[in-house]
């Protein structure tokens, strides 16, 4: 069963190569991340880190048993007590309930561990996947249209003030 953990710098390896394997496969419901992000990762994810250490941001990574990244839970933008949270997992790890676990476990941290009381999150109106586990994690439309890169998508809101996330 995949373990979600708080990401580390010796986590940068891993999510190279899970950036690397499923850069096609992300680029097909949200936006590439260029090339600049894979020739200046190393810097890159020790800025992350930096970000993460002062509290501005909390990433974590879902492991799998044979240690391999097989999915990223973030929560960005942390200010008065809420999140913008962002998501994604390995195309050989889709639609195994990994996401929806992973997404689950990382809301419950957020009250927990974080004393955050919302949480934020958009997906592309074409991203049935991505909206499902919003749904299924307890995550609500506000009603706000958007664009995702270029593409129609929706906000929604989950308040953690409430009992856990299960």
């Amino acid at each position: 069963m995949p373990m979600i953990e708080r990401m580390r710098l010796d986590h940068a390896a891993a999510v190279l190569v899970f950036e690397r394997e499923n850069r096609a496969y992300f680029a097909a419901s949200v936006s590439d991340r260029g090339d600049d992000y894979f020739t200046g990762f190393q810097q890159r994810f020790r800025l992350l880190l930096a970000e993460q250490d002062a509290g501005v941001c909390h990433f974590h990574v879902v492991v799998g048993d044979d240690g391999q990244v097989l999915g990223r839970v973030n929560l960005v933008d942390v200010a008065d007590g809420s999140a913008e949270l962002g998501f994604r997992v390995a195309q050989k790890a889709a639609g195994q309930g990994v996401a929806t676990a992973a997404v689950r476990q990382v809301c419950a941290t957020a009250a927990r561990d974080y004393g955050l009381r919302s949480l934020r999150a958009s997906a592309a109106a074409d991203n049935a996947g991505s909206r499902a586990v919003l749904s299924r994690v307890g995550f609500v439309p506000t009603g706000e249209e958007i664009l995702l890169a270029g593409r129609p998508g929706h906000r929604y809101l989950l308040s953690l003030a409430g009992p856990t996330p299960h």
